[in-house]
């Protein structure tokens, strides 16, 4: 139908090469969506993984909060230094 119209109103001497000019501009549009796409879709997947991430690093924080590693550290640190010393 579109065909029909299409050949009535622009005529068959330039129906071709209307054709080719709208089927380049079509590719290039499909092909814009397709990277808009693609970069929509490495963000969600990046957005996940940023997540992922935060939750890790909860949890880790959560089980080393736990074991007083800053304190011990520091406690080892000072006896250390005071057996240095002597």
């Amino acid at each position: 139908m579109v065909g029909l119209v299409s050949l009535l109103v622009i005529g068959p001497e330039k129906l071709p090469k209307v054709a080719r000019i709208a089927g380049f501009w079509l590719g290039k549009a499909r092909h814009a969506v397709a990277v808009t796409k693609e970069e929509i879709k490495d963000e969600l997947k990046a957005d996940e993984l940023r997540q992922l991430m935060k939750e890790q690093q909860a949890q880790l924080d959560a089980m080393t909060d736990g074991l007083n590693l800053n304190q011990r550290a520091e406690k080892f640190l000072d006896n250390k230094h005071d057996s240095n010393e002597k």
